[in-house]
């Protein structure tokens, strides 16, 4: 995992490197949209209700996308360094959301305001590619994330979490995990212990 400073700088170039090739020129564009954030652990990013208007990319930290169904929280997504979290669905339709995010951890983001990245992807053939690839990696995540809850097994589940995801095995707490693979947490203990076991032999 690349180690990313601080500064917009730091992060244009990160996003380019992950994305898309950019001269210094489009570097300099997408650095100016870029909007700083801090959270605190347990603050929210956003809110049920809000209306999404921000692409997320998580710099240090961990966040949760959830929803509440019949009196419980529904962990939609977890995300942490060097990943984009958003409404997408609240983002385009322009309409308020049902989901929230909360920070897990104190996170720092670089927010990029979906009009503003718009109008200079209309521009920069390179930032307009940027956009379109991080819809992409979104809608490929919703999409394995669905397959993994219709076709999966709670151990394979569990197995192709660890693989994909591992910092969010070791940082997200049991009960979000457990919500994020449709299992129980009793359920999950019994998968993590048998996949501990089988590692072991």
């Amino acid at each position: 995992m690349p180690n990313i400073g601080l500064t917009k700088r730091d992060v244009a170039r990160e996003l380019a490197r992950r994305y898309s090739t950019m001269s210094h020129d489009e570097l300099d564009v997408l650095e100016n949209i870029l909007v700083p954030m801090k959270f605190q652990k347990g603050e929210k990013i956003l809110v049920k209700g809000e209306t999404c208007t921000h692409i997320y990319w998580i710099v240090k930290g961990l966040v949760r996308l959830f929803y509440h169904k019949n009196g419980k929280d529904v962990t939609e997504h977890m995300a942490v360094e060097n990943h984009i979290v958003m409404s997408i669905e609240s983002l385009f339709k322009e309409e308020p959301t049902a989901l929230e995010i909360v920070a897990l951890e104190p996170t720092v983001i670089y927010a990029m305001p979906r009009p503003l990245l718009e109008q200079v992807a209309m521009k920069s053939v390179n930032i307009q590619i940027l956009y379109r690839k991080i819809l992409e990696e979104s809608l490929i995540e919703s999409q394995i994330h669905a397959d993994l809850l219709r076709f999966e097994t709670a151990q394979d589940r569990y197995t192709k979490l660890v693989k994909r995801h591992p910092q969010l095995v070791l940082r997200a707490p049991l009960v979000y995990i457990a919500s994020y693979l449709q299992m129980t947490p009793e359920t999950l203990s019994r998968v993590r212990t048998s996949t501990l076991l089988e590692n072991r032999k």
